[in-house]
């Protein structure tokens, strides 16, 4: 699945993309191997690479958007809000941690981003703390597969859009969803 994805994502950098954003978990679980397997797919372009992927520690895990080029990775982004109980459990370990006042706010290529990752795109305040930042562009990924055959994905896609208009900033968004084609497939 990495590979696939790396040869997209470097045919939109031959066409002149240079900051491209991927879904939540498209990276999957986070680790130097992933990152060099990336770095080294990379080597030679100047693209910027955003996507989510999980980071494990002690007491469980961070839901985060990387920060990717030929030359390395960082964190940009943890997540504020993680889905209650589903990922966010701090009654016990193994769960999300919540970064409730964390990195409302990034900078990409001297862009000023504010990220939300899935359930955060529909809550007042983490877009509003973001908001306070000044960013230039609103930024949402996040997973559908769950959610086949609904409209869950495209409610979330018009709360982030209806953010990002009512506070004039530009707005995009990644998901993973499963799509079927004419065929049923």
């Amino acid at each position: 699945q990495h590979l696939a994805t790396i040869t997209m994502v470097k045919r939109a950098a031959d066409e002149w993309h240079s900051v491209i954003v991927l879904p939540e978990s498209v990276f999957g679980t986070w680790t130097p191997t992933t990152e060099r397997l990336w770095t080294q797919n990379l080597k030679g372009s100047d693209v910027t690479v955003l996507g989510g992927a999980v980071v494990l520690n002690a007491r469980g895990y961070d839901n985060v958007i990387v920060k990717l080029t030929a030359t390395g990775s960082d964190i940009l982004y943890r997540q504020r809000m993680p889905v209650p109980v589903a990922m966010w459990r701090p009654w016990t370990a193994g769960g999300a941690k919540a970064e409730f006042f964390r990195n409302p706010v990034a900078e990409v290529r001297g862009l000023r981003l504010a990220p939300v990752i899935c359930a955060e795109h529909l809550l007042v305040w983490p877009v509003l703390q973001s908001m306070v930042g000044q960013p230039d562009v609103l930024v949402a990924i996040g997973n559908g597969w769950w959610a086949e055959g609904s409209r869950v994905v495209a409610s979330q896609v018009a709360q982030v859009e209806a953010w990002a208009a009512l506070f004039g900033v530009e707005f995009i968004h990644s998901f993973n969803e499963i799509t079927h084609d004419d065929n049923g497939t």
